[in-house]
């Protein structure tokens, strides 16, 4: 067996709406049933006995070690703690070669699976030891290193739950909720709108009780020293017993509490003077340590807090009480578990120095040792909820302290005897405020139930109803996606949008092209949502991208396919037919929206199937009212868009609205076909997005499908009184759809320059050329630089079978290089003669062109 080609599929694709890694993987003639394998079964599952059925659900034929490599990496995965479910082994049409599509939730975890599901296939086939412990060991520590921390995660599921989308920026907590200009951003429990200033306040503890102070909250008295021998003389000015800890902390690092004696007070000092140069020195407060985490103007969770401690059997020393302790799977490193494992460091030993023990001492039975007395959860204390009992008095004072330092999400510890009455009532102070609070505390308590802060604050960021999504039209299928895409593009701009957008010359937005080349897949797709002055996108969705990564989006309001017809790119990448490609194409309309909109051909049948896919409403075009498709889809209410003899409509039930096609100029007053056919897509997907009519009517009457506007698609030029057309039709539909358009064109003679893309199959070339051959009077053939793949001279030849059995073309002639056979085509028009070009590099080409025109 042999993995090549791994993938990452990052959105819906498809296989599924799950993110998937996926391999191509070839096995030999023995390997493609493993009921012929002997033994490997029972190997396979002695080596990991969880790993279930190897037979998809319904499936008939042989599993193969292709089937059981895709079960293995699944189970592993899930063995692990990661959530997934799904995975598919498909057999190609090429014998023994499968493609393996595996599901992950986090894309390192899943290449992982990938690579150690293949060793323990291999060890099962060659009877070799596999270390299944080892192996998820390996897969859950990655995954808890990689994924989201608790707050981060909490935040984000909360914005799942909302409908609103994300997407990670970095392999850390930075990530973005949201599209486009309706995007926000958070970094686990800060947002975009935390104040810079606010969190350098609270980084300064000094800073931040003056400011409370100066503002009549409680806090308690203390100052800042910068020895030991001045921090103990200002302990015994404020009175003991103080609190240590450094000006500038996070986390209740360095922080000792109740320090009553000089020799507890020197062994704790070094500990934040390693964090800070700077160390407070402040007045206890007897009490316990409650957390208040305040979002916006309300506190949303309470926590009180418990220092690290152990409790005493009269058996086991304090050190291995602590072991004991650690052990319970709630802890762990870090800040990943329910609770953070104990630790036995300076600050401990001297907390069991005051209390008259070591860590070898063992504690009578029920004595509870405190190992510091600071309760952060990332010390080893543990949390009980107590949300629910707070005096509204000592509630506001949190909200007080949270915005006279200034920000939106904060942590106020508070320490106090209880939170049923007030600070002032019963002698309590805030004794910290912290930016970016941790959340676990409140998310899953030692104790009490857990509180939906993630959810909080959701919806302090996003306002009920806003899901944080622009308008995202998705454009996709075989010919006139580029003209369609920029003309949706130009309507809504028009409606005062702010449009980013994504085709094959590039990504724009608002007008300027940040990004050049083929832009349409889904990194540039991802780049226009990510963009903070985007109010909607008009994405270019190509077949090379969705089989690369899939989609680049959840879902889209709107999906347009303009057609399948004869399809392009077959036999490439798997996919050979017509029927694969409709079904990689149907992916774009799986994934619209429940409350949005397919735009679909009603003349191309491939594209009319997609319509039960869809899980939102559909919109028909075709270019005539009769159409069966158009007629029963208008007799059930629903939405169409149609040709009726000079003019376009628009009807839904007793609703329509008519423009003529005079009023499209793209149309040339309804003489170019495809071009109606483009503008009834734009037009539908305008429709569905709720545009004025007035602003359809005025975008479709404005938009000029010219060299700037659309370069490369049907673009018309004067030569010498020659008509100049210059269009990118690359395969078969676009080459037939370009000689209808061209026939309504008058012409004294006509000319066609034209090469082919080497990726295309033999019989597609050919067929270019069967078609021009009938409609035009002489061909001139190039060659251009770049052949993917072919040898010199192998696509001419194609061209030139292709135009054997020619009923008109009199002429051909073969020219190595693009631009010389556009020349050498200029110097033989005449006036009233017709020339078509179909370019293959777009700019260069045009650029070219334009230079000729103006050299007359």
């Amino acid at each position: 067996m042999q993995i090549s080609r791994i993938r990452a599929l990052r959105g819906p694709n498809l296989w599924s709406r799950h993110t998937a890694i996926e391999a191509l993987v070839v096995c030999s003639p023995a390997e493609r049933s493993i009921d012929a394998m002997v033994g490997f079964e029972a190997a396979l599952r002695a080596r990991f006995p969880d790993i279930g059925a190897l037979r998809p659900i319904g499936y008939e034929g042989e599993v193969s070690l292709a089937h059981a490599l895709a079960f293995a990496a699944l189970r592993l995965q899930s063995q692990a703690g990661c959530p997934v479910t799904f995975c598919q082994a498909t057999e190609t049409v090429e014998a023994g070669v499968y493609l393996v599509a595996v599901e992950y939730t986090e894309e390192a975890v899943g290449r992982l699976a990938l690579d150690l599901a293949e060793v323990l296939c291999q060890a099962a086939v060659e009877d070799k030891p596999f270390d299944l412990t080892d192996a998820i060991a390996r897969l859950h520590e990655l995954d808890a290193d990689i994924r989201l921390g608790p707050s981060t995660g909490a935040i984000v599921q909360a914005a799942v739950a909302r409908g609103i989308p994300y997407r990670r920026l970095t392999q850390g907590s930075l990530v973005q909720l949201g599209w486009g200009s309706r995007q926000r951003r958070i970094q686990a429990a800060e947002t975009d709108r935390t104040s810079a200033i606010g969190e350098a306040i609270a980084q300064d503890k000094e800073l931040t009780k003056k400011l409370l102070a100066d503002a009549g909250i409680p806090v308690p008295e203390g100052r800042v020293v910068t020895s030991p021998e001045a921090g103990w003389a200002a302990a015994c000015e404020i009175g003991l017993p103080v609190v240590v800890k450094p000006r500038d902390g996070n986390q209740g690092k360095g922080v000792t509490v109740n320090i009553a004696t000089r020799e507890h007070f020197m062994a704790v000092y070094g500990s934040a003077a390693e964090i800070s140069d700077e160390v407070i020195v402040e007045r206890f407060i007897p009490g316990h340590d409650h957390r208040f985490l305040v979002v916006g103007n309300r506190v949303v969770a309470i926590a009180r807090r418990e220092p690290p401690n152990v409790i005493g059997d009269g058996v086991h020393s304090v050190r291995e009480l602590v072991t004991i302790a650690n052990s319970d799977p709630r802890r762990g490193e870090g800040h990943e578990s329910a609770l953070t494992k104990m630790r036995l460091d300076d600050i401990a030993h001297a907390r069991l120095k005051v209390q008259g023990l070591t860590a070898d001492s063992v504690p009578p039975k029920g004595a509870r040792v405190i190992l510091r007395n600071n309760a952060n959860l990332s010390t080893g204390g543990s949390a009980t909820d107590v949300t629910d009992d707070v005096h509204p008095e000592l509630a506001a004072r949190a909200v007080e302290a949270a915005q006279m330092i200034g920000l939106d999400i904060c942590g106020v510890d508070v320490v106090c005897e209880t939170v049923l009455k007030s600070l002032e009532e019963q002698g309590g102070g805030i004794v910290e405020v912290n930016a970016a609070p941790g959340l676990r505390m409140h998310l899953n308590p030692s104790f009490g139930k857990g509180r939906a802060v993630g959810e909080a604050i959701v919806n302090a960021m996003f306002e009920e109803g806003n899901d944080g999504r622009i308008p995202v039209v998705a454009v996709t299928g075989t010919n006139g996606k580029t003209t369609t895409v920029r003309l949706i593009a130009h309507l809504l701009t028009l409606a005062g949008k702010r449009v980013g957008m994504t085709a094959t010359d590039g990504v724009y937005v608002e007008g300027h092209r940040i990004d050049t080349g083929d832009c349409s897949g889904p990194k540039s797709a991802r780049n226009v949502l990510a963009h903070p002055d985007v109010d909607a996108a008009v994405l270019e969705t190509a077949r090379g991208g969705l089989l690369r990564e899939g989609l680049a989006f959840d879902r889209c309001q709107v999906a347009v396919v303009t057609n399948i017809g004869l399809g392009d790119h077959l036999g490439l990448n798997f996919i050979q037919t017509v029927d694969d490609l409709a079904v990689l194409k149907r992916v774009v309309v799986q994934n619209v929206a429940p409350n949005g909109m397919a735009v679909l051909n009603a003349a191309d049948p491939k594209v009319v199937e997609m319509a039960g896919y869809c899980p939102g409403a559909v919109t028909f075009f075709a270019g005539e009212p009769h159409h069966p498709v158009i007629a029963a889809h208008r007799a059930q209410g629903h939405r169409a868009v149609f040709r009726d003899g000079d003019t376009v409509v628009a009807a839904e039930g007793e609703f329509e609205q008519r423009i003529p096609l005079a009023e499209i100029r793209l149309t040339r007053n309804g003489s170019i076909g495809f071009q109606v056919d483009n503008a009834m897509a734009a037009l539908g997907a305008a429709w569905a997005l709720g545009l004025d009519w007035q602003v359809i009517r005025a975008g479709l009457k404005s938009f000029v499908s010219d060299a700037e506007t659309a370069p490369g698609r049907f673009n018309v030029f004067d030569y010498r009184g020659a008509t100049l057309i210059a269009d990118y039709g690359h395969n078969p539909d676009a080459i037939l759809a370009l000689v209808q358009a061209v026939e309504a064109m008058p012409a004294k003679r006509r000319v066609v320059v034209i090469s082919a893309a080497g990726d295309r199959r033999d019989e597609d070339i050919r067929q270019q050329t069967e078609i021009l051959g009938d409609a035009f009077d002489e061909v001139v053939l190039y060659q251009d630089a770049c052949q993917r793949g072919r040898a010199d001279g192998e696509v001419l030849r194609l061209l030139r079978q292709g135009l054997a059995q020619a009923k008109r073309a009199a002429a051909v002639e073969e020219i190595y290089g693009e631009f010389l056979a556009i020349d050498t085509a200029l110097t033989r028009l005449q006036t009233g003669d017709l020339c078509l070009i179909l370019v293959d590099q777009v700019e260069e080409a045009l650029a070219h062109i334009k230079l000729r025109i103006a050299e007359g």
